[in-house]
């Protein structure tokens, strides 16, 4: 179960070492050689776009996307809830928007293929990174809120355990 509740987390790390591995031997390629390979540009690109989505749902998962709610939390706890709750729900219908519609934009890939210049790969299979994100988004947004709101778990801001761990180590220092 640990594997699947931290598959974002997983993907990002090998995508993120992938990303990086292919760029610094492309410089070296460069500066060494004096040339280098397309397609270690555009699997690098494809990589960090894949890294990208993946870590905005991983930061979902993780309570962490920003919003602003210093003003919220000077509300009741059940106003603080349901404003949470409603905004969330936002989100997620416009996450749903999105999955419908770049769904529509990768059938359509499928039907007239877009080929990508160096890897001579479909783009088709490059913009799924779009529909399985948004999903992972919504399932991660709705699995906080329930652990929030009916499991009574407490959800740390993800800035602010790191603001108070810092201040901890610095107050142990001083």
């Amino acid at each position: 179960m640990g594997a699947i509740k931290n598959v974002e987390d997983y993907a990002c790390r090998f995508l993120l070492t992938l990303f990086v591995t292919l760029l610094f031997v492309q410089v070296l390629m460069r500066e060494l050689l004096g040339w280098g390979l397309p397609w270690i540009e555009e699997l690098s690109r494809f990589a960090f776009v894949w890294f990208a989505f993946l870590g905005a749902a991983h930061a979902a998962r993780l309570n962490a996307h920003n919003r602003v709610q210093v003003h919220l939390k000077m509300l009741p706890p059940k106003a603080y809830n349901t404003i949470i709750i409603f905004a969330d729900l936002l989100w997620v219908a416009f996450n749903v928007a999105m999955v419908w519609k770049s769904w529509q934009v990768i059938t359509g890939l499928l039907e007239f293929p877009y080929i990508s210049p160096a890897l001579e790969w479909s783009m088709a299979y490059i913009y799924l990174i779009f529909p399985i994100s948004f999903t992972l988004m919504s399932i991660r947004t709705l699995q906080v809120d329930y652990q929030r709101l009916f499991k009574g778990e407490q959800i740390v801001d993800a800035d602010q355990a790191e603001i108070e761990e810092i201040s901890k180590s610095a107050v142990g220092k001083s």
